[in-house]
Parts: structure tokens; sequence; C-alpha cells
């Protein structure tokens, strides 16, 4: 049985943004590729100005040795391309006042998003999802009306479950598939 995400303690975590000197030296998420990408990949990322990333801790130990999730966030958009065809993106586009129909509108992407196999079944996942949702609504610099992912075929349920999207259908065999948020469904 899974616990509630009103069960979490929240105040029992700490969420902050990778510094060009912080380095992750050990993660396991059970995903040999994420994992590289935390200990690895991510500083190169932040230097490129590709993507940022994230890091879940313990309220206690926030000094990066023992990472409980991440998550990187690069900029992206939804565009009328991006649509298997009109007739899905016109659906899509009824979102909008029609003098507000653009052929793309500003979205986050996140790139990477791993929890820890020890936190695993702890609704970890939903409460970082719910931070991104909040950090776009409450934070944003810019406009932002959507996130996006390309999630692995194994985590589409969990982002399904967590109110995203499939963007179109004819992915649905494929290993990632593009799914979306949208930023407006969010009652404030």
């Amino acid at each position: 049985m899974q616990p509630s995400f009103d069960s979490i303690d929240h105040s029992q975590f700490v969420i902050n943004r990778l510094g060009e000197e912080d380095t992750i030296k050990l993660f396991d998420c059970g995903d040999a590729d994420l994992n590289d990408f935390i200990v690895n990949e991510c500083t190169l990322y932040r230097r490129e100005k590709l993507a940022v990333t994230y890091v879940l801790e313990s309220q206690e130990d926030s000094s990066h040795e023992d990472i409980l999730a991440f998550f990187s966030l690069s900029n992206d958009r939804i565009s009328v391309s991006d649509f298997e065809n009109k007739t899905r993106y016109n659906r899509f586009s009824k979102r909008f006042n029609n003098s507000k129909r653009l052929k793309s509108y500003p979205a986050v992407k996140i790139g990477r998003f791993a929890v820890s196999q020890s936190q695993k079944g702890k609704a970890i996942g939903t409460l970082l999802l719910d931070f991104i949702k909040s950090f776009f609504i409450e934070e944003s610099k810019t406009g932002c009306r959507f996130i996006t992912v390309d999630a692995y075929a194994a985590a589409v349920p969990f982002y399904l479950n967590n109110g995203f999207i499939p963007l179109n259908d004819d992915d649905k065999d494929d290993p990632t598939r593009l799914l979306y948020f949208d930023l407006n469904d969010i009652d404030m």
C-alpha cells in the first residue's frame, strides 16, 4: 500500500538547486542512465546552461551526501508540429481564447527525474511534481503554461496519475512518451 501524499511530513525535506561547485558522489535509483546523469553529467548541463538540477535531501543532512531524489529542468515549448495531426492540435488549442492561439506555447521540460531506491513507494515523486508545479505558478520569472516530460514507458502511469496528459496517441509503443501538464488546471 502506497502512503498518501498528505501523510508526508514536508518539513523533513529540503530541495536545493545544485550550484557550480556542487557534486554528487553516489546515487542509486535503479536506472544506470539516471544515476550517471546526477553523478557525472548534470555539472556539464549546468555549466552549458542547458538544464538546472535540483536535489531533495533530508532536512537533517543537506550536504549532498544522501540524495533522496533529483530532477532537472530546461526550457521547452509545445508546438503545432508536435501533434500527430491537425485534429489533435485543434482539440489541444481549445484551451486558449481564439486571439491567443499560437504556433507554440511556453513550457518547462522535466529532463531527468529520479527517486532513490531507498525512497520508492513513499510518494516522494508526487511531492516533487507538486513542488515543480507550484514553482512555475508562484515563482516563475517568465511565462510558462505547461510542464512537459518525455517519460520512460514504465513511468507513464506515474505521470498520468499526477495529471499529465499524452500529447499524442501514436507513441504508445515507443520507449518514451511525450506528456504535458497544463498549469492552468491548478485551482489557486
